[in-house]
């Protein structure tokens, strides 16, 4: 359903808008949860060190995918704001270029150094072989990530997050089935949990096809929209070329961190992934929210209506804090009912370490809710550039935890390396937002 949200209550729409967003961010983190669960309960704990020896680089790669489309549905979403529909499509055209370009090379790229990415996280021999086929198949499988996250940034930017999210549920259901078939009849081991994955993300792609064919007339391309033109090109890479760098750049010190982490031992490794794999989850809500508050902050700016921005930017943030500061308090008081989701009881010294980690996070988790709101809304609005340097923070801040802290400290730098990281971004995107809607108001009003 196409959804205008340049007209009506800010935050209802932007609450509206980021449910099926978090509904759908829930079934995509179930994709690796229930990898997790199965593959940590089913195969043990080495094989679950072998699907979380890698996860810093899957967001390194994966998160740059992610991201790119993310970018590049931005000026889809501010011609849609301006009604300029036939400028929209011809976005879409040239993003369906620039996608299945980088498919194919980043495709490419990864599976022929796949080896060295795990040597270089200093992945345990134990793991190496299992962590390999895991890693490999996912890698295989990015086209499949690029067709959906692509179309269903597309259809957000139109307003319509609900039909995505239907499709994820869809598709993680059949990611259920096929983990237990392939892990647990097949025996395919870690292998099958990444085939999995990959074959119910594709499943979301199609249906994704099928409703912009038969749902959304307004997105089909017509023979005019069918052109290349080098300043919409350029304007794409501008937005989705920094966007994706900022995940990346963000994985990077988060892959220094997990290559300190490894070389502790396999019982930290498989306690960071528990304790990773809850903090995706918890952090689904931040990403909905931010993504609702960036297409509210687009298509509004479209539509040159800079006080509605203001309010939407400010309610979102009180939103985002407010839940940060709930989800804190459950991870400080939960956090070993929560590890135990991934890791057996009997597991002692991993389920010790893992509930370390969630009860460190839980006192910084309320920076999250201004960190993801401020900066996917400085993207939002065009400036995915100056957001980019909000990740750099990141990096710059953990690879110092990892090079400095976790040789005299151990596993409890690792613990705080996140939250350090998470004040040094915040601390720089605050004042960038707000220059950057400081510069679009004297724009707009010459």
């Amino acid at each position: 359903m196409i959804k205008n949200m340049t007209d009506g209550n800010p935050l209802k729409l932007i609450i509206h808008f980021s449910i099926p967003l978090l509904l759908g961010n829930l079934f995509q983190q179930t994709y690796n949860m229930i990898d997790a669960i199965i593959v940590g309960r089913y195969l043990g704990t080495d094989s679950l060190a072998a699907v979380g020896a890698s996860s810093s680089v899957q967001f390194l790669i994966l998160g740059f995918c992610i991201g790119m489309c993310c970018g590049f549905a931005i000026p889809i979403a501010q011609r849609f704001g301006a009604n300029d529909f036939n400028g929209m499509r011809e976005y879409i055209f040239l993003n369906g270029i620039l996608v299945t370009v980088f498919a194919v090379v980043i495709t490419i790229f990864c599976a022929i150094f796949t080896p060295q990415i795990l040597h270089l996280l200093k992945t345990p021999e134990d793991i190496f072989q299992e962590a390999y086929n895991y890693l490999i198949i996912l890698f295989i499988g990015i086209p499949f990530t690029l067709l959906y996250n692509t179309l269903a940034g597309i259809l957000r930017s139109v307003g319509d997050s609900r039909t995505p999210f239907i499709f994820l549920v869809i598709s993680a259901s059949l990611n259920i089935i096929l983990d237990i078939v392939f892990i647990m009849i097949v025996k395919w081991g870690c292998a099958g949990a990444a085939i999995a994955t990959i074959v119910s993300q594709a499943i979301s792609a199609i249906l994704c096809i099928l409703l912009i064919k038969y749902k959304f007339p307004i997105l089909h391309l017509q023979a005019e929209n069918k052109k290349w033109n080098s300043v919409k090109i350029k304007n794409l890479l501008n937005m989705g070329i920094p966007m994706g760098l900022q995940f990346s750049i963000t994985a990077i010190g988060s892959m220094v961190l997990q290559a300190s982490n490894n070389n502790l031992g396999s019982i930290y490794v498989s306690a960071f992934t528990a304790g990773t794999k809850i903090k995706q989850l918890t952090m689904c809500p931040f990403d909905a929210l931010s993504t609702a508050v960036s297409t509210f902050a687009s298509q509004n700016y479209g539509a040159g209506k800079i006080d509605r921005i203001k309010k939407g930017l400010n309610q979102g943030v009180a939103v985002g804090i407010t839940y940060g500061i709930f989800i804190g308090l459950a991870l400080i008081f939960f956090g070993r009912y929560l590890s135990m989701i991934f890791i057996s009881g009997k597991e002692i010294a991993v389920l010790k370490a893992a509930q370390k980690y969630a009860f460190c996070m839980g006192f910084f988790y309320w920076l999250l809710g201004i960190l993801n709101v401020l900066r996917m809304s400085t993207q939002g609005l065009g400036y995915s550039d100056r957001a980019v340097f909000s990740g750099i923070m990141e990096m710059i801040a953990r690879c110092i935890v990892s090079f400095f802290f976790v040789p005299l400290f151990g596993y409890s730098a690792i613990c705080f390396a996140d939250q350090t990281a998470w004040l040094f971004a915040v601390c720089y995107i605050t004042p960038t937002c707000i220059w950057c809607i400081r510069r679009i108001e004297k724009t707009l009003k010459k």
